[in-house]
């Protein structure tokens, strides 16, 4: 039980003490970053699935 108590002790510390944390303009950065990078991998996502959807339904087509 001590090394549980233990660890977390030092986990808080490390939380408080040793980790930078973001200022607000950098979080607002940092977000749409990863906003704008789901969105082009979404679309390259969808983009692939329904070129293959054609695909496969052009070949599906031929042997009908």
């Amino acid at each position: 039980m001590n090394k549980v108590i233990s660890y977390v002790r030092e986990s808080y510390k490390e939380m408080i003490h040793k980790v930078t944390w973001p200022n607000w303009d950098e979080l607002q950065q940092s977000t749409m970053i990863v906003l704008i990078s789901t969105i082009l991998i979404t679309a390259l996502i969808y983009l692939m699935d329904t070129v293959s959807n054609s695909v496969m339904g052009f070949i599906y087509s031929l042997f009908k």
